[in-house]
């Protein structure tokens, strides 16, 4: 079995949910062969950083404006125009790496390699089964094409609002966004605890901002060390090597334990250890948090699709939105202290999480080939 993976590195969660897929591929199959491929690096490196630093640039300094586009970009105006115009240039060696690498499936995990996809099925005539893998609580049209096999999406709530754009609901698979196979292992907490030199009779609170330090963390940190809740706190600041220095000269300040971590592949262990996480809501850190059944204080959200995130979070009863830094000592610790709410959270992420995606989509492809 050849499974091709496409993806784009636009945060982490898009590679994630490729690698999760890949590894319960492994587990099951272990004589079968994968690739995962950057589609955008892949095909035009100088195209790829053009288009990923713009993105990431507009959401740093012109939010707004991103929120605006992201808005626009549903009514299929301009902004698609342009994203047909990248998929056609990526077209032509994206089918070389086809051809040569005979894939018996192919999954997406991000739209712009997925319009190719869609094209190539269309104008070629490739019978290759595409199953669209979405890293978000939300669809946006950029993730809807026709021809594209198979779409597995985060809840069945999307289900219903892809099924009234045109979608066929057989099409659509509520499995939830693959998460690593890693945040299914249940370690003991009081060994991790010693092991990461925590304090076992106080609360502790995670602190994320996604693969790429997004956030105002600083202040973020700054407002909860000055809560008067028992609690320590753990910080992954991704990869922002300024903002870990940052931090860390922040840490040697507060009168609070604080614990700061870099990039890592131990997510999964903190969180296990942790009583609850505030975190910047993109989909990948959402749904490892909700198959943790952490519950959820969610800070600085992208505009668009991170807030569309927030949202559906908010409405299922699992998070809390922390507007106004100056707040979040008294929301969380408000929170935390309320058995009743905790428990609320907790059962809402039970029923939202979806450990299982991985292995579901694995049985899905199967079906496909």
């Amino acid at each position: 079995m050849r499974i091709l993976y496409l993806t784009v590195s636009v945060g982490g969660g898009h590679l994630k949910a490729a690698e999760a897929i890949k590894g319960c591929f492994e587990t099951k199959y272990p004589g079968s062969q994968h690739m995962i491929i950057d589609a955008l690096k892949y095909v035009n490196p100088v195209l790829d950083k053009i288009v990923v630093g713009s993105y990431l640039s507009t959401i740093k300094t012109t939010p707004q404006l991103y929120r605006i586009l992201y808005k626009r970009s549903e009514t299929g105006d301009n902004i698609y125009d342009f994203s047909s115009k990248v998929s056609q240039l990526l077209s032509f060696k994206m089918m070389d790496l086809i051809e040569d690498f005979k894939p018996d499936a192919i999954i997406c995990t991000h739209p712009f390699s997925l319009q190719f996809m869609s094209r190539f099925k269309t104008k070629k005539g490739m019978t290759i089964p595409i199953i669209a893998t979405l890293t978000d609580f939300n669809v946006h049209s950029f993730w809807l094409y026709d021809f594209i096999d198979a779409y597995v999406v985060a809840h069945e709530y999307m289900k219903y609002d892809m099924v009234k754009r045109g979608i066929p609901e057989g099409k659509i698979f509520p499995y939830g966004i693959p998460v690593s196979d890693k945040f299914l292992e249940k370690k003991e907490r009081s060994k991790l605890i010693e092991e990461f030199n925590l304090e076992d009779r106080k609360y502790t609170a995670l602190v994320m901002g996604g693969s790429l330090g997004f956030g105002k963390m600083i202040d973020s940190i700054r407002s909860l060390a000055e809560s008067d809740l028992d609690h320590q706190i753990i910080v992954i600041t991704g990869k922002n090597n300024r903002k870990e220095n940052e931090l860390k000269q922040l840490a040697s300040e507060m009168g609070k334990p604080i614990k700061i971590i870099s990039y890592t592949d131990r997510v999964a262990d903190y969180m296990e250890v942790s009583d609850f996480i505030i975190t910047k809501p993109g989909g990948m850190t959402l749904a490892e948090s909700l198959v943790k059944v952490l519950p959820i204080f969610i800070v600085s959200p992208i505009p668009g699709h991170e807030e569309d995130n927030a949202q559906f979070l908010l409405n299922m009863g699992c998070a809390v939105r922390i507007w106004k830094y100056t707040d979040m000592d008294i929301i969380i610790k408000e929170t935390i202290e309320n058995p009743l709410r905790l428990n609320q959270m907790k059962e809402m992420a039970k029923f939202l999480a979806r450990p299982y995606a991985a292995e579901n989509t694995v049985t899905l492809v199967e079906n496909l080939i």
